[in-house]
C-alpha cells in the first residue's frame, strides 16, 4: 500500500508516517516507480506505536517495541526491552501517581480550613 492509504488506516497523516519513518521506526521502503511501498506489518507497528503514544509513552519510548515485532515476535511487548521500558514507565507512573496524592491531601486540607473558617460571602454568581 501507499503512504496515504497507510496513514488513512492508521487514522494518523503522511506527515506522522514521513517522521517516524526519519527516526527510523517505520521502514523506507520504495517500489519501482519509487513511491514508499508498506504492508501489513507496517499497520501493524503503527498500531503499535499509537497504542503506546496514547498511554503516554514518548515517541523513542515505543522503538524497543518496534524493534520486538520487526525481529519477528508476535506481540511488540514480549522482548526483554520493552519489558524494560514497562518497568519504567511503572515507576514514573508510581511517582506521579504520588506526588498527586500528596497535591490532593494538601487540597483537601486547604479546603477543610476554608470551609471551617470561612464568613459569611453575600457575593452571588
Amino acid at each position: 500500500m501507499r503512504i496515504g492509504e497507510l496513514a488513512e488506516r492508521a487514522g494518523t497523516s503522511t506527515r506522522t508516517l514521513r517522521y517516524y519513518e526519519s527516526r527510523g521506526l517505520l521502514p523506507a521502503r520504495r517500489d519501482a516507480n519509487g513511491y514508499r511501498a508498506y504492508d501489513e506489518d507496517d499497520l501493524r507497528l503503527l498500531r503499535q506505536i499509537r497504542t503506546l503514544q496514547d498511554f503516554g509513552f514518548d515517541l523513542e519510548e515505543t522503538r524497543p517495541f518496534v524493534e520486538c515485532l520487526r525481529a519477528g515476535h508476535p506481540a511488540g511487548d514480549s522482548c526483554p526491552a520493552s519489558l524494560a521500558v514497562y518497568r519504567r514507565k511503572l515507576t514514573e507512573l508510581d511517582g506521579l501517581i504520588g506526588r498527586l496524592t500528596d497535591v490532593r491531601e494538601q487540597v483537601a486540607g486547604q479546603l477543610a480550613e476554608a470551609e471551617a473558617a470561612r464568613p459569611r460571602c453575600e457575593m452571588t454568581g
